[in-house]
């Protein structure tokens, strides 16, 4: 088990891990198959990574400046895996170009408008939210990260893949129903124990309400656009996973930073 997060670890960010075997074309589907599950926690460890640059710089510059230092630690941890997924995943959709024509835009390494047009968008509104957050900052991104990779499994089981091979069809052939339960029930704990933990136990019913109205929120927007996707691509590839755990992690610092009515 442990094992399994490691390999979810080393597919997730560039974190380097050496005492693990070497990947290959072997053992890549079993090795891809058990990691899936261990997708949140390890987007929970790479918000708790993100948050200690973001202590740094609030210590020496400010709230602006920590919120900066977030999302730049975000994408160096990542290597801007879900960034690329997205700006990819945007020329794709935003084409209007027949289903075939949409696929192969998104294997185009280059950047067009809309790739260009959603990566500002995403990286202004996190620095904007996790500014707005205040002292709870630590806790809105830890939320948002671990809800980003629950959002990929979500369209990892319950939508198809686009085309034959690839990553996107690798993830979709192999994980299995007990692997989405366990990653959906570790996603519950973990949300649950990151918006109660450090408060006073008469504040956790408002604490735990937020986090589920978050988890909700989160769910009915990879939900809607997992769909309209698979419309307009005849399925899910790889990098709309990636796009998806930028959108999620902002809906979700949307949801944990908001005003209270």
């Amino acid at each position: 088990m442990l094992t399994a997060f490691f390999e979810a670890l080393r597919f997730l960010t560039l974190i380097p891990l050496p005492f693990l075997p070497p990947m290959t074309r072997e053992n890549y589907e079993e090795t891809i198959a058990r990691a899936m599950a261990w997708f949140p926690a390890v987007g929970a460890l790479i918000g708790l990574l993100a948050c200690g640059a973001g202590w740094l710089a609030g210590a020496l510059w400010g709230d602006l400046a920590r919120a900066a230092a977030i999302v730049i630690a975000l994408a160096v941890v990542t290597a801007g895996l879900h960034l690329d997924g997205l700006s990819d995943t945007f020329d794709a959709v935003m084409s209007w170009r027949p289903r075939e024509r949409k696929l192969e835009i998104m294997k185009d390494s280059r950047i067009g408008a809309m790739g260009a047009l959603a990566l500002i968008a995403v990286i202004l509104l996190k620095v904007a939210f996790v500014a707005a957050a205040g002292a709870d900052w630590p806790r809105a991104v830890l939320v948002a990260t671990t809800l980003g990779r629950w959002a990929d499994l979500y369209g990892i089981f319950f939508f198809p893949a686009a085309r034959e091979g690839g990553l996107g069809r690798n993830f979709h052939d192999f994980i299995r129903r007990s692997d989405f339960v366990f990653a959906t029930l570790q996603m519950l704990v973990i949300v649950a124990v990151i918006c109660a933990f450090g408060l006073a136990p008469d504040a956790w019913p408002a604490a735990l309400l937020r986090g589920a109205i978050t988890i909700g929120l989160t769910l009915v927007a990879a939900h809607a656009i997992f769909a309209r996707w698979t419309k307009s691509l005849g399925g899910l590839t790889g990098d709309t996973y990636g796009a998806m755990c930028e959108i999620g992690e902002v809906v979700a610092l949307a949801a944990m930073t908001a005003r209270p009515f």
